[in-house]
């Protein structure tokens, strides 16, 4: 029996077989799942219909499964941010930094050895891809999520 709230198995199985430094991309319909990402990464497709599901909700679900040190997000070129960034910054808190890339930055740093797990999304509005680095248990079982 599990104790989070997600329940998807093959999410569970890509987060149980990461580890400290690992990263996940939850990406909105728009993102270029077949040519920009990592090929040893696990690809969930959630993208249903157009606004099911939508990356806050794949966020929280995740959040409440793994520390998680860091988070990127994708801003358009003059770094503003959309809704989806303020909502995920409300649902991470203070504590876990959260860095700006632009574009083809963000490209760059899902394109890596490193990313495990990409969840696609049914998420219409633009710029609203996170990239998340996950934390670590410390040996006394404290989670450390930066």
């Amino acid at each position: 029996m599990l104790k989070t709230p997600l329940l998807h198995p093959q999410i569970l199985h890509a987060l149980a077989s990461a580890g400290h430094s690992s990263k996940i991309l939850i990406a909105d319909a728009n993102y270029p799942f077949a040519t920009v990402v990592a090929p040893n990464a696990e690809n969930v497709y959630l993208n249903l219909s157009p606004g099911k599901l939508q990356v806050p909700e794949v966020f929280a679900a995740i959040w409440g499964a793994i520390p998680i040190e860091s988070i990127a997000v994708n801003v358009p070129a003059d770094g503003s941010e959309s809704e989806v960034v303020g909502e995920i910054r409300q649902l991470a808190g203070p504590q876990v930094p959260l860095e700006k890339l632009g574009r083809f930055e963000f490209y760059d740093a899902v394109n890596t050895t490193d990313l495990c797990l990409v969840v696609a999304t049914g998420e219409q509005r633009i710029y609203s891809c996170v990239l998340i680095t996950i934390g670590y248990i410390t040996e006394h079982g404290q989670v450390v999520n930066a």
